[in-house]
This record gives structure tokens, C-alpha cells and sequence, in this order.
């Protein structure tokens, strides 16, 4: 039976916000949960502005968590502090990739300094000689001839300098490696390039990746499982394959329905409107309606009156909708 990692329960953020009626919160992650077992590839998908990179960025630890626990391997790391997570012994076992590789290296340090520093800081090596010899191998792991460890950003491709972010992420060989929109800032020919690195470096070391993109293309063909989040919650779930086939949420299937060369109608799933406020004011009690309501092709009199919770369909699968079952053929 496979380990489980990561799990996620409940996990909530809100922030602060005045409005022209006060003080409100916006919930910007809203009761998310889900697990990732140990060696496995979870995408997270949805729009712009739904909320991954603020769960990312709870599950690295970069921001506090205002509820839920962050439980990985057991220990629960949202009481960590995060001022206090790079001194954590988790640290070293999860990992983040940035989603733009220019801005997230040191301009000053050359690519051998970036990828040796986790080693210096996290791992202790002070040996030059042991210094060398890790950040020469994960360079061959990752495709970084060693000729261009000597480089300074501005000196390498934007191919180049998105192996040497995945390189200091990976040198520590973390359980989890956390990525963001990856190749997002990269070329299409180049995408390709660092996504077959990503999947022979995950061979190679047995890590977990969380996979954070809006290429729904890149998440069906890496991925063993998917999240579809919107407005801050998960809104279903499951392995890639049937979600991609079968998707049973209104908006999971307008998203499939969206991508070019799928085979379906995107006029048929068309989104009117616009999504529902994040922010809600202070004390005020959550929204008794489903989050969806006001943009979905199939809502009811009774979507506007109940929130529906996260379903289990079994096969893995999971969808927070009332309509489940009554929907149209995908």
C-alpha cells in the first residue's frame, strides 16, 4: 500500500479587506483537503484567481495558515511559523519550483552557488569537494552541462535557468516537490523539454510532485490524479483519465471542454457572468449557496439555497454538485 505524504485537511486563508461596507475577509482557500501518496503526481487546475497559488503557497509554508492542518508524513506543519520553516527538518523534504525562473534565481550567484546553497544551508555540507560532486549530479540528472554551472543568470536561456531552478529544488532529493506553473514563462519547444525532465528526474529519484499548471494538456499527460479548484475550494477530484473522459462537475467540463482539439463544443459549456465575491464581511456567516451558482449552465432554484459539500463517487473520484447524476451526457 502506498504512503501517504501529504494531507490536507480543511485548510483555509483568509485576508483582511475593507470595502466601501466595512471590513470583510477574503477567502482566499476555503475547507480545501485532499492527500498526495507517496510517489505520486497531483495537478491542480483551475482559472486565475481561484486560489492555487495561495494554497501553494500554505502547503510550502510560506504563509500562515488561518485553519486546517498541513500534515506531511504525520507531523502537522501548519503550526509551523513560517518564519520559523527554514530551520524546520521539513524543509529539506519539500521542495518548490517558482513558476518564472528568471525572477527566482540570484542574480549574483552563478548557477553552481544556487544549486549548492540548499546543500549549505539545509543539508550542512561545507565540504568543497562534496559540494561539487552533489551539484555536478544533479546537473547531469537534470540536463545542465557542467560547463554552465560557472554562469550567472543573465548568461542562460530561459531553458537553462529553469534547470537550474528544478536542480535546486531536486539536489536535496525532497519527498515532495511542489511546482508552480513551471514552464508557464517558456517557449512551447522548450515546455517540452522540461516537462519530459520532470518526469524522467521523478523516475529517477521517487519523489511526489503537487503540480500546479492551466495547461490542462500538460496536467492530463503527467499526472496521475487531479484537483479542479474554484473560488478557494476543490470542486472535484480524481484519477486523470476519468476526469478528463468523464468530468461531472459544470465547471470541470466547461474547462475540458475549453482546451483546443478536444472534440467537444465549448459553446455548449459557455460560463455567463461572473464569479461570485471571495470576500465576505466580518462575522457575517458563510454563503448558503453552491459557489458556482450565478455562472453554471445547469443551476436550480436549489443551488441558490445550499452549498454542496465534496461527494465521494468512489473510484477515487469526488464532486461538489447537487445536480450529480441528473447532468447531460459529456
Amino acid at each position: 500500500m502506498s504512503t501517504t505524504l501529504l494531507e490536507v485537511h480543511e485548510l483555509a486563508k483568509r485576508f483582511p479587506v475593507r470595502t466601501p461596507q466595512g471590513k470583510g475577509l477574503l477567502h482566499a482557500v476555503d475547507g480545501v483537503s485532499f492527500q498526495v501518496a507517496a510517489g505520486e503526481t497531483v495537478g491542480l487546475v483551475g482559472e486565475s484567481g481561484c486560489g492555487k497559488s495561495t494554497l501553494v503557497r500554505l502547503l510550502t509554508r510560506t504563509l500562515p495558515v488561518s485553519d486546517g492542518q498541513v500534515r506531511f508524513l504525520g507531523s502537522d506543519l501548519g503550526l509551523v511559523d513560517p518564519q520559523l520553516m527554514p530551520g524546520h527538518k521539513a524543509r529539506r523534504d519539500v521542495q518548490m519550483v517558482f513558476q518564472d525562473p528568471h525572477d527566482s534565481l540570484n542574480p549574483r550567484y552563478t548557477a553552481f552557488d544556487t544549486i549548492a546553497e540548499p546543500l549549505r544551508l539545509l543539508a550542512g555540507v561545507r565540504d568543497a569537494s562534496e559540494l561539487q560532486r552533489r551539484v555536478e549530479e544533479i546537473a547531469r540528472l537534470t540536463g545542465l552541462p557542467a560547463e554552465l554551472l560557472r554562469r550567472y543568470p543573465h548568461q542562460l536561456s530561459g531553458g537553462q535557468k529553469a534547470r537550474v531552478g528544478i536542480a535546486r529544488a531536486a539536489v536535496l532529493r525532497p519527498r515532495l516537490l511542489v511546482l508552480d506553473e513551471p514552464t508557464a514563462a517558456l517557449d512551447v519547444s522548450v515546455q517540452v523539454v522540461i516537462l519530459q525532465l520532470l518526469a524522467t528526474l521523478k523516475a529517477e529519484l521517487g519523489m511526489s510532485f503537487l503540480f500546479v499548471s492551466h495547461d490542462l494538456n500538460v496536467v492530463r499527460l503527467l499526472c496521475d490524479r487531479v484537483l479542479v479548484m474554484y473560488l478557494g475550494r476543490i470542486v472535484e477530484s480524481g484519477p486523470a483519465q476519468a476526469v478528463f473522459e468523464q468530468p461531472r462537475h459544470p465547471y470541470t467540463r466547461a474547462l475540458i471542454a475549453s482546451i483546443p482539439g478536444s472534440g467537444r463544443s465549448a459553446g455548449e459549456h459557455l460560463l455567463p457572468g461572473d464569479p461570485q465575491s471571495p470576500i465576505r464581511m466580518a462575522g457575517a456567516p458563510a454563503a448558503a449557496r453552491c459557489a458556482f451558482h450565478g455562472r453554471c449552465p445547469h443551476g436550480t432554484e436549489a443551488c441558490q439555497v445550499a452549498n454542496p459539500p465534496l461527494q465521494d463517487l468512489g473510484g477515487g473520484r469526488a464532486a461538489a454538485c447537487l445536480r450529480l447524476g441528473q447532468l447531460p451526457p459529456f
